[in-house]
Formats: structure tokens, sequence, C-alpha cells
């Protein structure tokens, strides 16, 4: 294991966000806010163009930003070093396998040294590669560049590619000539990326952003017409419910889908017909989730209906598709849930989890046949692509584990051949023999039990000497793979221990899972991931004090909670786009995404309950006067999801009220938004700054 002392400095002194006393009543009780003046009254112009941003707050911001820089000063040069160590294991002119359609396969790849994507395509059987779109040249002259889309037409001679500029995902869309290798005049604003073509190639289907950033609009483009006048197909009056496009892998329909957290609504347009319009599946019902496949005169629904909390399918006829045609395919079982299904020519194909553990199902669809594609490792990760085509026999499945690279596999439906046709490289080697993965589980104070996936060098001592990184979410129903991760062996090989906790909010165990960790049950969450760090201690992985917390977006609000609820259990907090002023956010309904996230963490200004379970746990509004540890913070000035405002402003408050600790730390990239740097080598950068700062937390930061 790599042993070295970081250099270590003196801190100046912590710049002082200045207060500006501010308060507000609701339901009866007084709220003071005195750096609610971070938000810039013209927040809405600074996403589209952050030159406007008032000059006081970037003058607080460029301050932040400098303390941050002098809090590491010295380690400049180690910060190189875990760069080029992380980019060594990476394979830089790495790229996708390709995928058949039709006469073509397509696929993207790097450039040795790009950081950008290329994406191409070579005659389906193999051949000379054509590059549709350099991300590396259209990134040119841009100090941030997001590829959104690139999507091919049917008729293989067009490219909708869709691009954002400024961090704020507001993406452009073009429309390459492949035959030319030139864009057409059509250039479509204000979108969410991406797009789903006719089956002519006549035209496109995309998604348009309102005045507030909320995907509500669906229009349709024709080739060579004035995007002004795109005629709006759909348009959502909901402002709590967002707006999605998808196909069926028949092809045959485009499905228009409008949910929030818990309900969604699914509308088809007949892909062969340019004046098609919008026939629904089935009429919006709170706590009603689908989603639609179809196969000859049938669709394929996942549904919640019926009391299937952790979904079931479902078949209905296309002529009449609505709930009292469903009739069950696969039933509801308890605590097996089902991710996904795709409807190929003659099988379905379903991911399914169970207890935290992946596995892929196949059914033939004449015969009702299945069979699991599923691995022995303690903790995996594990998907599938069904690729562009519906009449195919081969589904391509990905699997890695914290030990294991990542592999990309074919399986024939029929045949049951495995066909490995990409193992991840790490050019600078790695032997999963040296490394070991395991599943703990932590008892939370209710009594649950929560899974957490381990990684650590096989030498480590189980003594409690090991520092931890330990990584959180529990958010949205969305669970945390325990996938092959290559920059985190730059702290493993350290030393330290690897930890994701699988804590409630997400669905590692089921809907349940979710719905215990979200609204009034959102401090099962907290409470899970300090168990989850408590059960390291007594585990002997780590000891109290030296766990280094990780968690970005929804996963920094936790951040903000533990480090209110635990301080003491942990050496430092990085907390990535933190959404720690929980409160006001969901009270300004103008934000882009505070109607959508009512369901999610309740409407405090409609439901008092809702304000005072909120209130008990927001972080901004829950800063003591106690010791905090360490804390870095990372953020985005033209954020659209986490805005800029909420880590300034929980950093600031954290400063004016700790009795000690620290440092804290903001640093806020002024030319990007949620996702941070745009580059796969500028992303390291940032990486680079969080390791350090970890291992800086376990050394100690002198003050």
């Amino acid at each position: 294991m790599k042993r070295e002392r970081l250099p270590s400095r003196p801190l100046p002194s912590a710049p002082v966000i200045p207060a500006k006393p501010s308060s507000f009543e609701v339901h009866g009780v007084r709220i003071q806010d005195d750096y609610a003046w971070l938000k810039a009254e013209n927040w809405k112009e600074v996403l589209k163009n952050p030159a406007a941003l008032d000059s006081s707050i970037r003058q607080c911001l460029e301050q932040e930003n400098a303390y941050t820089a002098a809090a590491f000063a010295g380690t400049e040069d180690f910060q190189t070093r875990l760069v080029a160590e992380m980019r060594a294991r990476i394979k830089e002119d790495d790229s996708s396998v390709p995928q058949p359609d039709g006469p073509f396969a397509y696929f993207t790849r790097y450039r040795e040294g790009g950081q950008h994507p290329l994406v191409c395509r070579q005659p389906r059987e193999g051949g000379d590669e054509t590059i549709m779109l350099d991300g590396d040249r259209e990134a040119e002259g841009h100090a941030f560049f997001d590829l959104g889309g690139a999507d091919h037409s049917p008729s293989h001679r067009l490219l909708a590619w869709g691009s954002d500029v400024k961090g704020s995902e507001y993406f452009t869309i073009r429309i390459r000539d492949l035959e030319t290798g030139k864009d057409l005049s059509d250039e479509v604003p204000h979108t969410s990326g991406g797009v789903v073509w006719l089956n002519d190639s006549s035209g496109f289907y995309y998604v348009e952003l309102d005045e507030n950033h909320r995907p509500v609009r669906v229009r349709r483009h024709l080739i060579g017409t004035d995007p002004a006048r795109d005629e709006a197909i759909y348009e959502e009056k909901d402002p709590g419910f967002f707006v999605k496009l998808g196909v069926t892998q028949s092809d045959a329909f485009v499905l228009i889908e409008a949910s929030d957290h818990e309900t969604s609504e699914v509308w088809l347009l007949d892909r062969s017909d340019a004046a098609a319009t919008p026939r629904l599946v089935e009429a919006r019902t709170p706590q009603l989730q689908y989603d639609v496949e179809h196969h000859g005169d049938s669709l394929i629904i996942l549904t919640n209906a019926d009391g299937a909390e952790d979904f079931k399918i479902v078949t209905a006829p296309v002529a009449t598709p609505g709930r009292a045609s469903w009739k069950d395919l696969v039933p509801y079982r308890p605590g097996i849930m089902i991710l996904s299904v795709v409807a190929l020519a003659r099988y379905l194909v379903r991911l399914e989890r169970e207890n935290a553990s992946p596995r892929i199902v196949l059914r033939e669809i004449a015969t009702g046949r299945e069979e699991a594609i599923a691995f022995d490792e303690e903790a995996y990760s594990l998907g599938f692509t069904p690729g562009y085509e519906f009449d195919t026999d081969v589904i391509r499945y990905h699997y890695s584990s914290l030990t294991t690279p990542n592999e990309v596999t074919d399986y024939h439906l029929i045949t049951g051949e495995r066909t490995l046709r990409k193992r991840q490289e790490v050019p600078s080697g790695h032997n999963p023999a040296d490394y070991v993965t395991r599943r703990l589980f932590a008892t939370s104070p209710d009594g649950e039990q929560v899974p957490i996936s381990i990684l650590h060098r096989r030498e480590i001592a189980l003594d409690g000497s090991a520092p931890c990184l330990l990584y959180g979410y529990g958010s949205y129903g969305m669970s945390m793979p325990a996938s092959f991760r290559t920059s985190i062996l730059s702290l493993v090989d350290r030393g330290f221990v690897y930890a994701i906790a699988h804590i409630r909010g997400g669905t590692e165990k089921g809907w349940r899972w979710y719905l215990d960790g979200k609204r009034e049950k959102k401090p099962n969450t907290f409470k899970d991931f300090i168990a989850s760090g408590e059960a390291l201690v007594q585990a002997g992985y780590t000891a109290r004090g030296r766990i280094v917390a990780h968690g970005g977006s929804a996963g920094g609000m936790l951040m903000g909670a533990v480090a209110n609820m635990a301080p003491d259990l942990f050496a430092g907090i990085i907390a990535e786009v933190p959404f720690v002023d929980v409160l006001n956010t969901m009270l300004d309904a103008e934000l882009p995404l505070t109607p959508p996230e009512w369901p999610e963490w309740g409407n405090p200004a409609a439901d008092e309950a809702a304000f005072r379970t909120i209130l008990s746990y927001s972080p901004y509004d829950n800063v003591k006067s106690q010791i905090y540890p360490a804390i870095l913070s990372l953020a985005g000035l033209t954020d659209p999801r986490v805005t800029y405002w909420e880590p300034a402003k929980w950093v600031a408050r954290l400063r004016a009220m700790m009795t000690g600790g620290g440092p804290i730390l903001l640093k806020l990239n002024m030319d990007a938004g949620h996702g941070g740097a745009s580059g796969r080598f500028d992303r390291l950068e940032e990486v680079a700054l969080a390791y350090v700062f970890a291992i800086k937390c376990i050394e100690g930061f002198q003050a």
C-alpha cells in the first residue's frame, strides 16, 4: 500500500459572508434566513448567462474559492499525481462495443487524450469507421461542453445531436447530414437534449423546457422547417409533472411519459404517422405508476397497480389499453422488485432485484419458459441493453463488482451461449485478487437491516485502524450499484476502506425500502447511514472519527443531516452539489424542481405536517452551536437542480454557528452545473481534490 503524508500549512482566516437579517413566517413559525440575499434575483438569467450574476454575490463566491485553494496549498503536486494515477487506469482510446442496427453498427469511442466522445459507426459486419460527431471538436472554445444525445435517424442518413455549453442543461438540438458531414440549418433551442425520430426520418419529437427550466412540452419538428413553428403535440399543465420521451423496442410507438415521483401517465404516438395525435393508455391516478412496452397486438405494462408494491407485469390490447383490460403476466412477488422489462420479438427480458442483488430473467413469449442470469459474488452490479433491434435473439449484459472490472457479454437467447465482447482494461494494471469485496448488514435503530457493500485491500487489518470513505444517497428510489470504480482505488490503495451504505430511500430491498425513506419517514435515511458507520466501526473496518462521509445532490442533503446529527462519527464530509436548503427550496414554487419534488419531500407550504418534518432535518435550518467535522462542498454556478446559493448559504451558517472543528470549504465551479466539469479528465481534478480532502481529514488540517 502507498503510505505518504501530505504537506500541511496553516490555514488562512476563513472569509465571512455577511449576514443580512431576513425572516418570514410559515404555519405560525418564524424562520430566520440571514443569507437569503445570496440568491440572485435574476437567477433564471444567470442559468443562461453566468456573467449576469450580481457582483457582490460573485465576490463572495470567488472569496470562497480562494480560501479553498489556500486550504489545499502545498498539495498541488500530489493532486497532479492523483490525477495521473487515476488517468493511468483509464484506457484513453476506449470504445463501446458496436451495437448493430440495420446496415451499420453504432458505437462511441475516445481518442488518446480526448475529453469528449466521438460518435461513430461502421458496416454491420465490420470495416472502416465513420466519425459522425467529434465531441472534442464541438467542445473547442467552450469552458463547458456536454453532449446531451446523439440519435441517428431510421434512414441512417441524419444524426440529431444536442449540446449544452453553459452547464445549465438547456440543450440545443442540431441535425447533421451524415453524407456531407455538415449540420443543416435546423437549430432547436431550450430542449432536454434527446429526440425520437419518426420512422420515415422526416422529423422527430423532442421535449421543450419552459421558462422555469421544466420539461413540459412535446413538439414535433419536421426537417427543413422553422423550429419556431414546431407543432406542440402535448403540453403538461401540472407543474408537478415532468415530461420525457421514449420509444417501444418494436419501434411502433413513441411514448410520451408524464410523471412525478409516485404517479405516471403514458400517451402513445404512432411512430409511422407524421400527423399522429397522442392516445392515452391509462389516466393518471395518484400513486399508480406504469411503464409501457409493445408486442404485436398487446402492450406489455410494468406497474404497481392493485397493491403490487414491488411491481408486476400485465398485458393489455393495443386497441383498449386502459386499466380495465390489464391482465397479469408476471404476478407481484413481495420483496422481488421488477426494475424494467423489454419486449423482443420472441422474448421478454426483465431486470429484477432481491435483497440488493440483481438478476436478469428471460421469458420465452410463446411458452412462458423462464431462466435467469445471476452471479455469486456477495455484491455486484448487473444491467442489460436490448440494443436497437426488435427481431433479435441476442441481448447484451454488463457485469462488474467492486473488485471486478466491467464485462460486456452477448447472451444468445436460444442457445444460452455467452460471448464476452469486452472486458474493461486498466492500463496501469489491476489484480482483483489484491482486493476483498464484502457485504455487511447494519442494524438501524428500528431494527431494519441495512446492506453495506465494502471494498478493501486484502492485507488490511480489521482492527479499527483503517480510515474509511462511506458513500450514501438514499432518495428517489435510486439504488447504488456495487460496481467497479477505478478512481476509488487511489484511496483504497492508500489504506482506505471504501463502503456504500444502501440506505432507505433507495430500492435496494424493494419499493418499501424507498417508501420508508421519504416524506415523513425521511429521517430513516439519516439513521441508516449513521448506523452503517457504526456497524463498520463495530466490525473493525474503521473507528469513530476516521470515517469520511461522501454524498452528492440529495446525497449531499444526507451529508448535511448526518453532520448535524452525529458530527463526532466523522473525520470529514464531502458534499457534492448538496441539497441542503430543503425547507426554503420546497417553499419556492418557482424553482425548476420544486413542484415535482413535493411527492418526495412533502409540500411545506400546503401541509403543516410536511413543513414540520422538513424543518426537523433540513441541514441548513438545523446547523447547531457544536463542533463540526471538516466539510468540503463542491457546487456549480449554473446548476438548475441544486442552485448555487444552497451550499453557499450552508457554508456561511456553519462558520457562523460552529464552536470548533472544520475547516468548512466551498469550491464553486463558475463554468459548470450539476455534473461538475464536463471533460472526462477535467472531472478527475475534482475527484482528486475530494480525495486529498479525505486524506487531510484523517491526517488533520493544521489550524
